[in-house]
């Protein structure tokens, strides 16, 4: 491996060049990390999940039968379709310090912020492991981490905490809303619009179970509150309807996606409870499409006290987004937090993390190793 692949930049211009876009088979981007590491002496685990052509990596720096601390990242990023780019976007570029590419904030900087420490974590004889786990399809709910987290008996002793480093502009953060989404679809039968009495309209049985959906968006406004959180209330929305092809065709087949955003203590399907029922009763087929809890680690964990010193920075009490955290707290890992670059570029066109981001990335897991040598 070369040694200009010792440099995080050089790493982040690698995995950026990687079109790793969700819900698309990942064998390069993983191929490539797991030969990093073992160019470094470790070997990784390639976990391929129940898709068949993607996979997560989990590899462990020092003694794998001891606790330590997971950093977990995504390597998948969403597409890069939006008018905006000023050029190729899988092609990482830097203007006045800034490296712009899809997914260099969300979130492959913190990743290469972890595989360029490697070298230094496997010199430090650590006492305790740092873990690296990287998962597939976060963008489209979370879909690879549970995979991972359900073989990590077998790979290692339970580690200690986790860091999810999703962008946070490296402020800890203790807590964030759960998510659940839905796909409604109802089946009718085709017709001409003139005689609907001899179809059956799709969007017509659609609508009872909508509105099901707007009424219970309604009711959580006026809700539980937890101050936490942006808005202080669990949320839920219609977020995507199709259905129908010509005005005066009648509609077989209908479908919408529902999706709720549950405060820390509400299971984000309960929400989606009474749409479900709806569907029922409308004979809607309902399948799920993606479900995570809320994050919720006390201000007074260790491992909230670990990043403030870690950081140098007071731990955020919560942010609305959603991430890996929840799974990872819900396999009994406590989970915070915390990575480099701001959640308000991901997304967007002309994506970016300035250098001294990654750079302040590299030195916070410096700093962890340092921590754990024996």
């Amino acid at each position: 491996m070369n040694e200009d692949m010792l440099n995080p930049e050089a790493i982040l211009t690698k995995l950026v060049g990687f079109d790793s876009v969700v819900g698309r088979p990942n064998a390069p981007i993983v191929e490539f990390v797991r030969d990093w590491l073992a160019s470094q002496g470790v070997a990784a685990h390639v976990l391929p999940g129940p898709e068949g052509d993607r996979s997560n990596l989990f590899a462990t720096i020092g003694p794998v039968d001891r606790p330590g601390f997971a950093l977990s990242g995504h390597l998948d990023v969403v597409p890069a379709t939006e008018p905006g780019w000023l050029a190729d976007p899988f092609v990482l570029r830097e203007r006045d310090g800034r490296l712009i590419g899809r997914g260099a904030c969300d979130m492959k900087g913190f990743v290469a912020a972890a595989l360029s420490m490697v070298p230094e974590l496997a010199a430090m004889d650590l006492a305790r492991p740092i873990h690296i786990a990287l998962s597939y399809d976060e963008e489209a709910g979370c879909q690879g981490v549970p995979h991972l987290l359900k073989a990590l008996p077998d790979l290692c002793a339970p580690p200690e905490g986790a860091i999810i480093g999703e962008p946070t502009n490296l402020v800890p953060v203790l807590a964030h809303k759960g998510k659940a989404a839905i796909r409604l679809s109802a089946k009718g039968v085709a017709g001409h619009s003139s005689r609907p009495d001899l179809g059956t309209n799709a969007i017509h049985a659609l609508v009872p179970v909508l509105e099901a959906a707007i009424a219970q968006a309604n009711a959580l406004e006026r809700g539980a509150r937890d101050a936490r959180f942006e808005p202080p209330w669990s949320s839920l929305q219609i977020g995507t309807i199709s259905g129908g092809q010509a005005i005066n065709i009648v509609p077989d087949a209908a479908c919408a996606e529902v999706e709720a955003r549950a405060i820390a203590g509400a299971d984000p399907m309960d929400l989606l409870a009474p749409v479900i029922a709806a569907a029922g009763e409308a004979g809607i087929g309902v399948e799920t499409i993606s479900s995570y809890p809320a994050l919720a680690l006390p201000s007074d964990h260790l491992l909230a006290s670990r990043l403030t010193a870690l950081t140098g920075r007071t731990p955020l009490a919560a942010v609305s987004f959603g991430t890996e955290a929840g799974l990872f707290q819900g396999a009994g890992i406590p989970s915070i937090i915390c990575g480099p670059g701001d959640i308000g570029r991901a997304h967007k066109p002309e994506e970016w993390l300035a250098r001294d981001e990654l750079t302040a990335a590299v030195a916070m897991i410096r700093a962890l190793g340092q921590e754990l040598r024996g």
